[in-house]
């Protein structure tokens, strides 16, 4: 698979990690940065993730902030992305099954690494559904195309 990753300062070292994870598992990995833990601004990063995804450069987006939170709401606003916060692995797996979520926002302040590994694996190996799932998001269409 291919994966983008970005961080804010607050999650730089859990970046640097999921990165090197990541590629141990044979991973394509685009780091879309920072290069260090100085204070940045999330939401330059997660432009650049959130881009990546949207028009598919790459097949899932991972963001790593203090919460997940300031990440998820910004990566949201952009068009066929569909971020969503995790703090547990079983979200994850809801995430990605009920509402093909391709974004994945986490928390490197109140989550350790190992689980936040966990939900990663999750995210990634788990299919979305279909069937009232994407009966369900095909109700974003119109709203993505319009603004409305």
């Amino acid at each position: 698979m291919r994966i983008s990753i970005g961080s804010d300062h607050a999650g730089f070292e859990q970046k640097q990690q999921l990165v090197e994870y990541l590629k141990s598992l044979g991973h394509e990995v685009t780091d879309r940065g920072p290069d260090t833990d100085d204070r940045v601004d999330y939401p330059d990063y997660a432009i650049k993730v959130a881009m990546d995804v949207s028009f598919n450069r790459d097949d899932f987006g991972i963001l790593v902030c203090g919460t997940g939170i300031g990440m998820s709401i910004f990566a949201n606003k952009i068009v066929r992305v569909r971020a969503a916060n995790v703090t547990i692995p079983e979200f994850a797996e809801l995430a990605r099954a009920h509402n093909d979520a391709n974004v994945l926002c986490l928390s490197g302040r109140f989550i350790d690494i190992d689980t936040n590994k966990e939900i990663v694996d999750k995210f990634l190996a788990t299919e979305f559904e279909g069937g009232r799932h994407a009966k369900r998001l095909a109700k974003l269409l119109p709203i993505e195309r319009t603004g409305a």
